[in-house]
């Protein structure tokens, strides 16, 4: 009995070290949900979608037919089928900005935010981000409680979370976990960089906030691992570092410019580690430097390894992008390279993405026009024709449609090819931008697309003036 007494406060200590006091389980969640509900939103989207998409495949009328305009006056009186989804958003403003998925929200035509107390307000798609998976809406209201964002890069393995959201509809559902693993990729998009946690996480969770034990907001729950449509345990949400910047722009200017090296990367696998006399495959090895572009500038060749990103280190190439997407175009980065075995620092003033500068200047998304189309377009060249299975070879490429916008309205999609409008051949961008430009709002523009080598035929209802 001696023997054991004196072994007990060894033990005590030894479970000390093993379970820091700032790890252990807490007693209850109850403070932080209570504090943060206010700010945690429902958000239900309608889809209104016509019963008929257009004619059978192989019939058509010529163009200019005086059958068209009948037809589509026939189209436009058929009924609509409205298709529902319910979400889950967290105000980041006391003036009513709210953050959700972007998937929650992608392509509505109406979209309501209900709030703890029962109130509801209709939403205005402020902008959103497809490869990022994060929209911001715009309710008018003042005096809300907003979240208090964190950082997740301080976030570890084995830490604490809380997910507030609306599961199958329930709402304010409560549920707690910790970080099973960080950096998941998911083959969701280029800027995989997930948070996985074993808090439940089920649909209509989407675009909710995890926090973490100080009540912080430092992931978007965005994704589900499942076989049976409900929660295994595995969950993912978007680090809020990741999404902050994002989350400005989209408020700022309506969509997100990014940055870009200008460089093809790939892993490196074993073979190719030891033929460049690499101690490890760490790293993004550059198989190509496109001409002119901000890495060229800089010095940076084919061959090189890239190693680190101001300073933090580089294991995979996935992480490369979304090291350089926390950058604005303009920025100086520092990139840490190995060149025929030694390290080297290269300083990258970063560049604009072709596609985000378009958005700005030539897609309906600026100011511009006197209207807002809502998409993004570039040049069709002869490689994305032939990518897309286009027979045409003249147009515009949509790259990107924004939410609640006239071109999404009008069923527009990413890949489209816009080749003629309102009879007249759109042969380039610049006499795409041109044609914006002279219409007035209110106006109908019929637009004919090819999408994947077949023909589409799509009317665009440009809105009208406010008065």
């Amino acid at each position: 009995m001696s023997h054991i007494k004196r072994l007990f406060p060894l033990m005590i200590l030894a479970v000390m070290w093993v379970f820091p006091a700032h790890a252990a389980m807490p007693d209850s969640f109850a403070d932080l949900a209570e504090a943060q509900a206010d700010a945690v939103v429902n958000i239900s989207t309608t889809k209104r979608i016509k019963n008929v998409q257009g004619l059978p495949p192989g019939f058509g009328f010529p163009q200019g037919s005086p059958f068209q305009d009948f037809f589509h006056d026939f189209l436009k009186k058929m009924p609509q089928k409205e298709q529902h989804a319910l979400g889950t958003g967290f105000i980041i403003s006391a003036n009513g900005y709210i953050v959700t998925n972007n998937h929650v929200v992608d392509n509505a035509d109406e979209v309501i935010v209900k709030m703890r107390d029962g109130s509801e307000h209709e939403a205005r798609v402020i902008g959103a981000d497809a490869k990022l998976d994060v929209a911001l809406l715009k309710i008018k209201s003042t005096h809300l409680k907003p979240v208090k964002l964190g950082n997740s890069d301080a976030l570890r393995v084995g830490d604490w979370v809380v997910a507030i959201g609306n599961p199958f509809g329930l709402e304010q559902t409560v549920t707690a976990g910790i970080v099973s693993a960080k950096g998941r990729v998911i083959g969701s998009g280029p800027y995989d960089d997930f948070i996985q946690t074993d808090a439940a996480i089920n649909p209509g969770n989407s675009g909710g906030p995890l926090f973490n034990r100080r009540g912080e907001v430092i992931g978007i729950n965005t994704a589900i691992y499942t076989r049976s449509g409900g929660n295994n345990g595995i969950g993912f949400a978007i680090p809020i570092n990741l999404a902050k910047s994002a989350v400005a722009e989209l408020r700022d200017k309506g969509h997100v410019t990014r940055a870009r090296l200008g460089v093809h990367i790939s892993d490196l696998d074993k073979e190719t580690a030891l033929a460049l006399g690499l101690k490890n495959r760490s790293g993004a090895l550059v198989p190509q430097v496109e001409a002119g572009s901000a890495a060229d500038k800089a010095g940076i060749r084919a061959g090189d390894v890239i190693i680190s990103i101001d300073g933090v280190q580089i294991k995979k190439a996935h992480e490369l992008p979304i090291r350089v997407a926390r950058h604005t175009p303009g920025d100086k980065v520092k990139v840490g390279i190995i060149r025929d075995g030694k390290v080297k620092n290269i300083t990258v003033t970063v560049e604009e993405m072709p596609g985000d500068k378009l958005a700005r200047n030539n897609s309906g998304l600026g100011q511009q026009s006197k209207v807002r189309l809502g998409l993004v377009a570039e040049q069709l060249t002869d490689r994305l024709a032939k990518q897309l299975h286009a027979r045409v070879k003249e147009g515009v490429v949509v790259q990107q449609v924004q939410q609640g916008m006239p071109a999404a309205r009008a069923g527009i999609s990413r890949a489209d090819v816009i080749y003629r409008i309102n009879g007249n051949a759109v042969s380039n961008m610049k006499t795409f931008t041109a044609m914006i430009r002279q219409f007035e709002p209110g106006a109908v523009l019929r637009v004919m697309l090819d999408r994947g080598g077949d023909q589409v035929f799509a009317l665009i209802q440009l809105p009208k003036a406010q008065k």
